[in-house]
């Protein structure tokens, strides 16, 4: 389902948010780290390079992404893993455990939460970013294309993502005995190309979308949904302005009193 070179496309944007997540992660020398959902594990590399004692994993449900990270050459101490993200398991507490925009592909986040901070060490730290835009009108226009006749009973069990409040974060991981931080930053980005703001959408939202669908309904869908995006974001002369919001939690796990 998963397109490296298409997500790779806005690799810039894509990853300043992990910068400014792993900025804020209070940890100088962990001895296990992990990253949920690592894609093509250029951004696992880079947690191995702050933490140059740290054994690191990433993990990515995707083979296609799998596939593309251990291309890579890494050192014996960084391993990667095709594994279910609702069900992985690590074979020893994580001292940091990273999710890039990932977890918003999960349900349930209660229970993910829950799951993913019992597999911290005391003192280890859960770091996650989330998109948050999925009021914003490119999401919006979507769900419009979705729901046409045409695509709806196809589309009916394909799962949307979502995103929980910040207050909801901080009441869960605060009962689970963590201590939290927690924002929301909305970057603009002004994306260069032809419908850029789609091109965009085929790295990430739109994929599980077009992977229920055949050869000719895929096309379909983007030659419906291709005039409303142009509608709703305008190119100027100097690129595509796309406001994206994000919510980053990061959250210590208290050692026992």
């Amino acid at each position: 389902m998963w397109d490296p070179s298409q997500y790779e496309h806005f690799r810039d944007a894509r990853k300043r948010p992990f910068f400014e997540l792993l900025a804020r992660v209070p940890v100088s020398a962990p001895g296990l780290v992990a990253d949920l959902g690592c894609g093509t594990g250029d951004l696992t590399l880079s947690l191995a390079e702050r933490w140059p004692a740290a054994r690191v994993s990433g993990v990515d449900s995707s083979e296609s992404m799998i596939a593309e990270a251990l291309r890579r050459p890494v050192p014996e101490r960084v391993r990667f893993e095709l594994a279910d993200l609702a069900r992985w398991t690590p074979s020893a507490p994580l001292d940091v455990l990273v999710s890039n925009a990932a977890l918003h592909w999960l349900p349930d986040h209660a229970a993910l939460l829950s799951r993913l901070a019992g597999q911290l060490s005391p003192g280890g730290v859960l770091a996650f970013q989330v998109p948050a835009n999925f009021e914003e009108p490119s999401h919006r226009r979507i769900d419009e294309v979705r729901a046409l006749a045409r695509f709806a009973p196809a589309l009916a069990s394909v799962r949307r993502g979502h995103a929980e409040s910040l207050a909801f974060y901080e009441a869960h991981l605060s009962a689970l005995g963590l201590s939290v931080d927690a924002w929301e930053t909305a970057y603009l980005h002004v994306l260069s190309g032809e419908d850029a703001v789609l091109q965009w959408l085929l790295g990430t939202t739109l994929r599980p979308v077009l992977a229920a669908l055949g050869v000719e309904e895929r096309q379909a869908f983007l030659d419906t949904l291709r005039p409303l995006l142009r509608q709703d974001y305008p190119a100027s002369p100097h690129g595509t302005p796309f406001l994206f919001r994000r919510r980053f939690v990061v959250a210590v796990r208290r050692p026992a009193s």
